[in-house]
């Protein structure tokens, strides 16, 4: 519990911790302590802080502990920490080779110098799709409305702001790319006229915007793409499978990603996300509760399966 409470917070006062701050490889973290210690929540709360910096968990086993006790903290067996291990350096370089086009956050269309359009999107879920998938092997070229993260290491990264913008940046850099994963919630709507001064109440009782549809950016893809592999993602509050799937092959996808955001305490501006994953087969696959860097993987692990059977 201790190493691990340095980790999270940065410290590098012995050995162990000195060298975590400084290596920038992959790294597993297997816990092992006291049940009731593991159950603790600033323990707990670390160990999500590290998952969510990319860092892997090997989950302690249930058993006989080294205080005596028998519970859930005990150290897994050698072969599990093995094969743990060999899972994790085989996923460095498992994408090696291939260019994955990811687009994150949300957009906002101008309506004075002051407001805007927008939505809740964190882009917290392309981050970690990007990071992940660099850490990978793959060249990533992330596009990115406004967010306030820190842009994964390694990436190429493309700041934008409207729908159109971000639009046209996809279509520039969809023919060098292998996979695009479209993660971006791109608002649907952008104000027909944008004041050049801020809009001032004046007495007025109402304000009328008459609004425009935005580019619909997977519909110009599907026009474009070359063979590339597509995935979309989907957040709806209604209707989930039904709309996810209408979306599926409307806009001629390989997968669409389904999150509810109805639910509390998931998707937008979370650090985790229970999401359904829908091929073009209509496969479903129904995810638990994950933090988005293991969602991330996963979903890097259904794109290198379909690669796979090219």
């Amino acid at each position: 519990a201790n190493s691990i409470g340095k980790m999270a917070q940065g410290l590098a006062d012995d050995p162990l911790s000195t060298l975590y701050a400084a290596f920038a490889g992959p790294v597993l973290v297997a816990p092992a302590m006291n049940d009731k210690m593991w159950d603790h929540p600033a323990v707990q709360e670390n160990i999500r802080t590290l998952k969510r910096r990319g860092v892997g968990l090997i989950e302690p086993e249930a058993g006989e502990l080294a205080c005596g006790t028998v519970g859930l903290g005990r150290l897994p067996e050698p072969p599990v920490l093995l094969d743990a291990v060999r899972k994790c350096l085989l996923r460095q370089s498992d994408l090696k080779g291939l260019h994955i086009l990811v687009t994150a956050g949300p957009t906002r269309e101008p309506i004075d110098p002051v407001r805007f359009i927008t939505n809740r999107s964190s882009g917290k879920m392309g981050y970690a799709i990007a990071r992940q998938a660099r850490g990978r092997g793959a060249e990533v070229t992330l596009i990115s409305g406004p967010t306030h993260l820190e842009p994964p290491i390694g990436v190429t990264l493309l700041n934008c702001q409207r729908a159109g913008e971000m639009g046209q940046l996809v279509l520039d850099h969809l023919p060098r790319c292998d996979v695009l994963v479209m993660t971006a919630a791109v608002g649907d709507f952008a104000p027909d006229t944008v004041y050049k001064e801020k809009i001032k109440k004046k007495g007025e009782e109402t304000l009328l915007l008459s609004l425009h549809p935005t580019q619909d950016i997977l519909k110009e893809v599907a026009k474009k793409k070359t063979g590339q592999l597509i995935m979309g993602f989907a957040a709806e509050s209604e209707n989930l499978l039904q709309s996810a799937t209408e979306k599926l092959q409307r806009k001629q996808l390989d997968w669409i990603v389904a999150n509810d955001i109805s639910a509390p305490g998931i998707g937008f501006q979370s650090d985790s996300n229970q999401v359904t994953l829908i091929d073009r087969n209509l496969n479903v696959e129904s995810l638990p509760l994950l933090t988005k860097m293991e969602i991330a993987d996963l979903l890097l692990d259904r794109i290198l399966g379909k690669l796979n059977e090219r």
